[in-house]
């Protein structure tokens, strides 16, 4: 039999999203509440495996006071990062090379010294997986879906990807007068790695005329085609929505940067490399803007906050009951639990035969195939 709560612990790891403070909040509210104690873990699990970062406050308490102020603010407080794989954490070598170790029993040593009860674990499909681990291993652990690019499958939407597209949208909207001013093709990257999420919702919303996402690997003699019929139709102007994971027919896609030991390869350039293509193809003078990183900060939508803290309450409300290795997953008009093996390390992509993409199609927005 379970042991009662008296301790949980917090971690926020991968990329930030808007919403990731309403949850800490929500989680440190809704423990309180049946008197449990929470605590922090810093920057993903660096605060247990880097105490040359955190020699004094890796793991740090948490109050209702401390977090009260936090629920509206963009980030996380507690820090993340993508670089700190416990399953694989790299380490140079005195010779320069970089070993991989799996680190994941320090982090279940760390939290039972503590008295650390149970873990709620926040973030990506990456961050899910340490999450299965660490419950394997004997760690009650509730994990917590978070992501802009909306790819965690099992769950209807994840927290951040409300505000991502929001904003997207309200760019590529300023977009068009100035594509329009000066009779131009302007292509829009945006981010979600390997799924077309953010790109299709904002190019819908924004009224794009083509949009590019990683499921359907476009031809660009059909894209270039779709945007020199409407020049010719008298619609002088074009707007491209790309996700940094498209990719061309029988081509690959661009990296920035690529993966290596405790590092994930960094997406990125598509919409500069596909800007130059349709500027030769089409005569068109063509710019590129890369929203990058500014989808990831700001202040969390409406939407996105009310998710976070039913997420986050959900969490707390799971393990009181005596769960451990689940998902909280948003399922209208609930909030369910999800078995962590069914989405550790699995991706949500756009479906291809789904109302969505069928929607894009009938507004006669291109999608390169």
């Amino acid at each position: 039999m379970l042991h009662p709560i008296r301790r949980i612990a917090i971690s926020t790891g991968g990329g930030d999203a808007p919403g990731l403070n309403a949850v800490i909040r929500s989680v440190v509210f809704a423990a309180e509440k049946r008197g449990w104690e929470c605590f922090g873990i810093r920057e993903g699990f660096n605060g247990i495996l880097r105490p040359d970062r955190y020699p004094v406050d890796g793991i740090t308490r948490l109050t209702m006071a401390q977090v009260d102020h936090i629920g509206h603010l963009g980030g996380t407080i507690l820090g993340t990062t993508n670089h700190g794989n416990p399953l694989k954490f790299a380490t140079t070598m005195p010779d320069g090379s970089v070993t991989e170790t799996d680190r994941s029993g320090e982090i279940h040593a760390a939290l039972k010294a503590m008295e650390i009860d149970a873990l709620v674990c926040i973030g990506g499909d990456g961050t899910l997986t340490i999450a299965n681990v660490l419950h394997q291993q004997g760690m009650r652990v509730v994990g917590i879906p978070k992501t802009i690019d909306n790819d965690l499958d099992k769950t209807f939407t994840t927290f951040g990807f409300d505000t991502a597209v929001a904003f997207a949208t309200e760019c590529t909207d300023r977009l068009h007068s100035t594509a329009g001013s000066h009779q131009r093709i302007m292509v829009v990257e945006v981010m979600g790695r390997y799924a077309g999420w953010i790109a299709l919702h904002t190019g819908i919303s924004a009224n794009a005329h083509a949009i590019l996402i990683p499921e359907i690997p476009y031809d660009i003699e059909k894209l270039t085609a779709h945007l020199s019929a409407r020049d010719r139709a008298g619609h002088h102007y074009s707007i491209v929505i790309v996700a940094e994971g498209a990719n061309p027919l029988g081509g690959e896609r661009v990296l920035h940067e690529k993966g290596g030991a405790g590092y994930v390869e960094r997406l990125g350039g598509i919409g500069e490399n596909l800007a130059q293509e349709l500027q030769r193809k089409t005569g068109k003078e063509a710019r590129a803007v890369v929203l990058g990183h500014l989808l990831r900060g700001g202040s969390p939508s409406a939407f996105d906050r009310v998710s976070a803290m039913r997420f986050g309450a959900a969490a707390v409300r799971a393990l009181d009951e005596g769960h451990s290795g689940i998902m909280v997953a948003l399922a209208y008009p609930d909030v369910n639990y999800v078995a962590l093996e069914e989405v550790a390390g699995r991706m949500k992509s756009v479906p291809l035969n789904g109302d969505i993409v069928q929607t894009a199609r009938d507004l006669n927005i291109c999608l390169g195939d």
